[in-house]
C-alpha cells in the first residue's frame, strides 16, 4: 500500500512517505528536528527541490519531477540533522493589547491569573516553526508549555484581523479576517502580511518573536490586500489594446501557471487548473506558455476587442460566436463580406482575429467545465509574488473580472507567428471520469475495505466544489485509526478524508497544510482532467500503485 523506510537514530529523519509522485513527507521525532531539517533545506536545497513545507511533526518537500522527488526522498533518509542554532540577528516585537474574548478562559485552562497569562505570553521568546492556514499566519512555538491550551470546541465564523491567539502549543496572529478556532487573548496593529513590503510576511519560519503588552493598538499603515479580499478590479479606463469584459459569466479569473516556492509563507501555487489547456491557448497565439489568460467556467463569458486582437480559446468544447459591431466597416474593402451586426463562429483550439469592436461570446460547454481565452501578448495585470494568477482562497492576485473592466494586452509573446490549429483531448461528459490515484501518506489510517470503497464507487461532484477543492458525495469512508492528525503539508491532488468520511480533492488554491488524513493522491498528470469535471459530474478513482512513474526507493530496513 505504501512504503516507509525507518532510520535508526533520533537525529535523522524517522521515515519518509510518498505524497503522490511529486512530493515526499519526512516524519521527525520532535518539533526541534522539524526546525533543524527545515533550516538545512533552506540553506542547502537538494537537487530538484521546489518547495519545503514544515509542520508540527513533518516536513514536506516538493520536487520538480517524479525522478527528482524519488532522489530527494532517498537523500532525506541519509541526512544527519545538524543542531539548530538560534540566531541573534534580529527579534520581531509585536505590540499587543491583551483584551481578547478568551483571555479569562485561557487563565482558567492554564491555572494562571489573567495577569499571569499576559506575563507568560510576553515573558518568553517565540520561534516561528512553520506557516499555514493563510499568508502571514505563522505557527509560533514558545520556550515552555505553560500556555498550551486546546482549541475552542466551536470555531468562530469570523476572527478579526490582528487577533493574537493560542491553539495547542502555538501562538499566532490572524493576518486577515477569517474563520478560526483558536483562543483569542489580545489584538495587535502589526501588519502580518503586506504585499507592499519587499518581504510581505512580517514573520517567516525560523524568525524569533516577542510579544510586548501595550495599552492601545497603533497601526502604522492602512490595511493592505493581506487584510482584505483581492483588490477591486479597475473598470472602464483608457486602454489602447486589449479586451473589454461585457459579461464575466459565472466566474472568470486571470490565471497563468501559478507561483512556486512561497509555501513557507502560507501561499499556495494557484494558477490554471487545466494547465494543458492554458499552455495550448498560449501556444496558438504565439505567447510564452506562462502568459496570463482568462479562465472561465460554464460559458457565458463575453468580451469586446479594443483594437485588433489575435485570440485562441481552448478547454471545454463550446460554440464561439463573434458579432460585428453595428458601425463595423473595414475601410479597405478587404472584409466587405462582413456586414455590420453580422454573426459568425470561430473554431476552438485555433487562432483567429477579433477585430476592433467585435464581440466574442462563449456558449455553454458541450462537455467539460473550464475554458481558457488567450490573447496574443497575454493579459497585462500586475504580478504578485511573481505571478498574475488569482488565488481565490488567500485573495492574492487580481480579483475576478467584472463587467466593463478592460484588460490590457501585454508583451508576453514568444514567437513572431501564431500556431496551427490543434486537436484537443476528450473532455468529461455525461459519463464517469476515471482519475488515477496513488496511495496517500496516510493510507494506513484506512483498511482495505475503505480503499476498495474509494475505488469501486462513483463519486458525485457537489455544488460546494471550487478552485480550493472538489467536494465529493457518495458512501462515506471509515477510518481505522482514531484521534487527530497534526497538520502537515499537502498539495494539489491530495484526497483528504474529514471525519464525515466524504473525500475532498484539493485543487490549485488549496491550503498548504491540512489536518485530515490523505488516503490517496491523484497523479499530477490527471489534475487537468479533474479540473474539467463539472458540478454534478461523476468521478471514479483507479488505484495505480505500480505506475512506472511511482517507483519509490523507500524500503524497510532492519532496526538496529
Amino acid at each position: 500500500m505504501e512504503t516507509v523506510m525507518q532510520t535508526a537514530t533520533a537525529k535523522r529523519v524517522r521515515s519518509v512517505r510518498p505524497v503522490g509522485t511529486r512530493a515526499v513527507l519526512a516524519e521527525l521525532n520532535s518539533l526541534q528536528d522539524v526546525l533543524a531539517l527545515q533550516d538545512m533545506l533552506y540553506k542547502s536545497p537538494l537537487p530538484g527541490q521546489v518547495d519545503v513545507l514544515a509542520a508540527a511533526e513533518t516536513v514536506m518537500v516538493v520536487g520538480e519531477s517524479a525522478a527528482a522527488t524519488r532522489a530527494i526522498g532517498a537523500r532525506l533518509l541519509e541526512l544527519e540533522l545538524a543542531p539548530l542554532i538560534a540566531s541573534d540577528s534580529g527579534l520581531v516585537v509585536i505590540d499587543t493589547v491583551y483584551d481578547g474574548d478568551d483571555l479569562a478562559d485561557v487563565a482558567e485552562l492554564t491555572g494562571l491569573s489573567v495577569d499571569g497569562v499576559i506575563a507568560a505570553h510576553t515573558g518568553q521568546i517565540w520561534t516561528v516553526a512553520f506557516a499555514g492556514f493563510a499568508p502571514g499566519f505563522g505557527y509560533m512555538v514558545g520556550e515552555n508549555e505553560a500556555l498550551t491550551v486546546p482549541r475552542r470546541s466551536s470555531p468562530r465564523t469570523a476572527v478579526p484581523a490582528g487577533s493574537v491567539a493560542l491553539g495547542g502549543q502555538y501562538s499566532a496572529v490572524y493576518p486577515r479576517r477569517s474563520p478560526g478556532g483558536w483562543q483569542l487573548i489580545g489584538r495587535t496593529g502589526a501588519r502580518m502580511w503586506d504585499l507592499d513590503r519587499s518581504q510581505p510576511a512580517l514573520v517567516r519560519p525560523g524568525d524569533r518573536v516577542q510579544y510586548r503588552a501595550v495599552r492601545e493598538v497603533v497601526t502604522a499603515k492602512a490595511p493592505s490586500s493581506g487584510d482584505a479580499p483581492a483588490r477591486e478590479p479597475e473598470k472602464e479606463h483608457h486602454v489602447e489594446s486589449g479586451l473589454r469584459i461585457l459579461n464575466p459569466g459565472a466566474q472568470s479569473l486571470i490565471q497563468d501557471l501559478g507561483r512556486r516556492g512561497y509555501g513557507p509563507l502560507g501561499v499556495s501555487a494557484a494558477g490554471a487548473l487545466d494547465r494543458a489547456s492554458l499552455r495550448r491557448a498560449n501556444r496558438l497565439v504565439g505567447n510564452a506558455s506562462s502568459a496570463a489568460a482568462i479562465e472561465s467556467v460554464s460559458g457565458g463569458l463575453t468580451v469586446e476587442a479594443v483594437g485588433d486582437q489575435v485570440i485562441a480559446v481552448t478547454g471545454a468544447p463550446t460554440t464561439l460566436t463573434i458579432e460585428s459591431p453595428s458601425w463595423f466597416d473595414s475601410g479597405d474593402g478587404a472584409d466587405d463580406d462582413v456586414q455590420p451586426g453580422a454573426k459568425r463562429t470561430a473554431p476552438m483550439a485555433a487562432p483567429f482575429a477579433l477585430l476592433d469592436g467585435e464581440v466574442l461570446t462563449l456558449g455553454a460547454p458541450e462537455s467539460g467545465f473550464r475554458n481558457y481565452v488567450a490573447i496574443r501578448g497575454g493579459v497585462d495585470v500586475p504580478e504578485v509574488l511573481g505571478s498574475r494568477s488569482a488565488d481565490t482562497m488567500s485573495g492574492i492576485g487580481p480579483a475576478p473580472v467584472v463587467a466593463r473592466q478592460v484588460l490590457a494586452v501585454g508583451g508576453a509573446t514568444a514567437s513572431t507567428a501564431v500556431g496551427s490549429p490543434e486537436l484537443q483531448p476528450e473532455f468529461p461528459g455525461d459519463g464517469v471520469t476515471v482519475l488515477d490515484v496513488v496511495p496517500g501518506p496516510r493510507a494506513d489510517w484506512f483498511d482495505q475495505e475503505a480503499l476498495d470503497s474509494l475505488c469501486n464507487q462513483e463519486w458525485l461532484v457537489t455544488p460546494q466544489s471550487n478552485r480550493v477543492g472538489m467536494r465529493l458525495d457518495g458512501t462515506p469512508l471509515k477510518r481505522t485509526r482514531q484521534g487527530e492528525l497534526p497538520s502537515e503539508g499537502t498539495m494539489a491532488g491530495a484526497l483528504q478524508i474529514p471525519p464525515a468520511g466524504l473525500p475532498v480533492l484539493f485543487l490549485a488554491d488549496h491550503p498548504i497544510t491540512g489536518g485530515y488524513p490523505v488516503i490517496g493522491v491523484v497523479r499530477d498528470e490527471h489534475l487537468d482532467l479533474a479540473a474539467q469535471v463539472p458540478i454534478g459530474g461523476k468521478i471514479r478513482f483507479r488505484l495505480v500503485p505500480d505506475s512506472p512513474e511511482f517507483i519509490t526507493p523507500f524500503t524497510k530496513t532492519p532496526e538496529k
